[in-house]
């Protein structure tokens, strides 16, 4: 018999009745029925219920045993009484009567407990993040990250596209994030760069005539942490391809996502029909480039109902250059109590408040309600009713200002609405492809401008559309979109150098600038570059929706906390002086 076990902890069955078997793993909890021990021992595969009474010579041993210690037991499968049967696990059928029993790691008191669903601070969790993982859930989103990856690499494969490896150390880039930086040795005061992204690289690799290329690939920035983003690095599929069109990109990367999604969504329904709404219909409709499509309110633009109108605060409003009314429909939302709870929410968010209208039945017909209501009049009421589809039990709400100002207001607004009504269908998987970002944007205070989104895309029109105000041109980039975040970003490059030249120069780069960044793209596309494009999905942000959590820690191994520290590692540690002299390095002291 093997040394450790002969079986699984969830392979036993009725067929091995009376078989003499061997079991290791974790003792998950321990029982004593009047003199009778039960333990339920888990392993990565399942769980079987042992026992042990006084009769068995490895009963003193069982006695002694506590939960989470490791062990080894030997002993004759026996069938449960029809009673005790346990329809819920595969091993349900069976007990194993323990003969011999070996503790092959005991187990300190538990700083956090493995059994049951007991919440613990995250910093708990990530400090025995090796006991968290033992867990029922966290072993299942790990089990669920690797086949989501197993399937996507599957899925590229056979559509004619081959995984090829990037440096890890590279040179510094910028791709909109703060770059982590390795000192060089060999080559003091110089440093490498962790790399943002492959993106360079396979660009490069189209240049060398490659076609079509992915990979499972490690990415690194220095970012401020949130709830669905890992501070440190991360995991995307990474994919380019070369003659290729933005819809080509679209084609070939939807069935992959969708599939993947139709796989491991759990039976959630997956939108088929990815909709293209442009950056600024976008923000327009949803208040955010990552709408969340599961909700159907949109909102629209009712300036005109409100110009020269008797509120005077939106009327004064519209006077001004760049404002406009937004309104954003409740339908069901039509009652004075949820009104002053949204405006509340509002305030909360930094506006003075949120104007309204309800309508309700007054039983000689419809009603407009509301301060709005009262000062703008029946017909203009009336209008912006038609305008947004209204009707009995219904209400809207209304935001004005320069659109910038409020838009992410009016886009948590409409989440919130959507939530509390009940409008949000959280069994779907809603995507949108975002598309005609801005090439540029401008500095609120010093007008500069610079690059909105991915500075190697190819402008619309190419050069031609460089020629003219910056600000309205537009790239051949693009977002997807699913239930609220960004799951993809990519865009067809600029393989042209002197539309990259001037792309740059537009946003303060010199020509000077660009070789010296990014001398090995420029160098390359003066030999033959076809034109070529691509994208990157992020891995961890997948596996977060499927696995139904919004904390992206929940499906990582082995994360950060939200200051970017190992608990478990103690990392970012303190280099010693020796190390410190190899790389002819100074630490500074902190800023006081």
């Amino acid at each position: 018999m093997h040394a450790f076990r002969s079986h699984t902890c969830a392979d036993l069955t009725a067929e091995n009745v009376g078989q003499t078997i061997r079991l290791s793993g974790w003792v998950h909890r321990v029982r004593d029925h009047g003199g009778i021990l039960f333990i339920d021992l888990r392993d990565h595969y399942g769980m079987t219920q042992v026992l042990c009474d006084p009769d068995s010579a490895a009963f003193a041993q069982m006695e002694k045993v506590r939960a989470e210690y490791c062990i080894r037991i030997d002993g004759e499968v026996k069938a449960r009484a029809p009673e005790l049967v346990n329809p819920k696990l595969p091993t349900g059928e069976i007990e194993v009567f323990v003969r011999e029993l070996e503790v092959l790691g005991a187990a300190d008191e538990l700083p956090l407990m493995v059994f049951g669903e007991q919440e613990y601070p995250e910093e708990t969790r990530l400090k025995y993040r090796f006991l968290d993982l033992r867990r029922e859930a966290m072993q299942d989103n790990m089990k669920l990250r690797a086949d989501v990856v197993m399937s996507m690499r599957k899925r590229m494969w056979d559509k004619g596209f081959r995984e090829y490896q990037t440096p890890i150390i590279t040179a510094s880039s910028p791709e909109g994030a703060r770059d982590f930086l390795v000192p060089s040795r060999l080559h003091p005061g110089k440093f490498y760069a962790l790399p943002q992204a492959p993106q360079q690289f396979k660009q490069l690799m189209m240049v060398a005539g490659f076609d079509k290329y992915f990979q499972i690939a490690p990415c690194f920035r220095d970012e401020d942490p949130r709830a669905d983003r890992s501070p440190t690095d991360f995991y995307q599929l990474d994919m380019e391809m070369s003659f290729v069109t933005q819809q080509d990109v679209f084609d070939t990367i939807q069935p992959v996502l969708q599939g993947v999604f139709e796989e491991f969504g759990g039976g959630r329904k997956v939108d088929t029909d990815w909709q293209q709404i442009s950056f600024a219909d976008s923000a327009l409709w949803y208040g955010t480039d990552k709408p969340d499509l599961r909700n159907p309110i949109k909102m629209q633009v009712v300036s005109e109902h409100f110009r020269d109108s008797g509120f005077a605060i939106f009327a004064k409003l519209l006077e001004q250059e760049g404002t406009e009314i937004r309104a954003i429909p409740a339908p069901k939302g039509g009652s004075r109590k949820f009104c002053d709870r949204m405006n509340k929410f509002a305030q909360e968010q930094g506006l003075p408040g949120m104007g309204y209208i309800f309508w309700r039945d007054q039983g000689e017909g419809m009603e407009a309600a509301g301060p709005l209501a009262k000062n703008i009049g029946p017909e203009r009421t009336e209008a912006i009713r038609q305008q947004l589809g209204l009707g009995v039990g219904d209400a809207a709400f209304f935001l004005g200002g320069k659109p910038k100002a409020f838009e992410g207001v009016a886009g948590r607004a409409r989440t919130v609405i959507g939530e509390e009504l009940g409008l949000t269908d959280h069994n779907r998987f809603a995507f949108a492809w975002i598309v005609d970002f801005p090439m540029y944007e401008a500095d609120d205070e010093s007008g500069a401008i610079d690059f909105s989104h991915n500075p190697f895309s190819m402008p619309q029109g190419g050069m031609a559309a460089l020629e003219g105000d910056p600000l309205e041109a537009r790239g051949y980039q693009y977002d997807l979109a699913c239930n609220g975040y960004e799951l993809l970003s990519g865009a067809i490059r600029n393989h042209k150098p002197e539309i990259m030249f001037k792309a740059f120069e537009l946003a303060g780069y010199g020509e000077d600038e660009v070789r010296k960044r990014f001398g090995g793209m420029v160098n390359a596309f003066k030999y033959g570059a076809p034109p070529h494009g691509g994208c990157a999905a992020g891995i961890d942000r997948i596996v977060m929706l499927l696995a139904d959590t919004a904390n992206i820690r929940e499906v990582i191994m082995f994360p950060m906390n939200q200051r970017a520290e190992d608990l478990m590692m103690n990392a970012p540690s303190e280099p010693t002086n020796e190390q410190l002299r190899e790389l002819r390095l100074r630490v500074l002291p902190p800023e006081s």
